[in-house]
């Protein structure tokens, strides 16, 4: 299982890395699939998976308490996501993307800081 989160923790330092030099890769994609059902039940799935990973695995890391509240905070998300239906999460899409311009290599910063900080924390 810390594997597991290990290539998460990679999955997402790649993406905010991508983010950070060229942002329109990542945000183009999510433009062109946000309408897209797949979209909306992979952002649910991978934010439970990673939430119960978490939780289940926090004991094991160099920060037990921080791991469980992220494990916690991912699972609320995927239930606010999924309580919030297709039609939201595209609002939500929408609304994301029009300040990605502005604060997208942020976003893409604090990604990069997340998937190392998962990294270390079970390394």
């Amino acid at each position: 299982m810390i594997s597991l989160i290990i290539i998460f923790g990679a999955l997402i330092l790649i993406a905010g890395l991508i983010i950070l030099i060229s942002p329109e890769i990542i945000l183009d994609y999510i433009k062109n699939n946000q309408d897209k059902p797949w979209l909306h039940i992979l952002a649910v799935t991978v934010r439970l998976i990673l939430g119960i990973v978490l939780i289940s695995q926090a004991a094991q890391s160099k920060y037990p308490l921080i791991i469980e509240i992220l494990g916690w905070l991912s699972i609320v998300a995927a239930v606010v996501l999924t309580v919030v239906g297709r039609k939201g999460f595209h609002r939500l899409m929408a609304w994301a993307l029009s300040i990605a311009k502005s604060y997208g290599r942020v976003g893409g910063l604090i990604a990069t800081a997340f998937g190392l900080f998962l990294i270390h924390a079970f390394v």
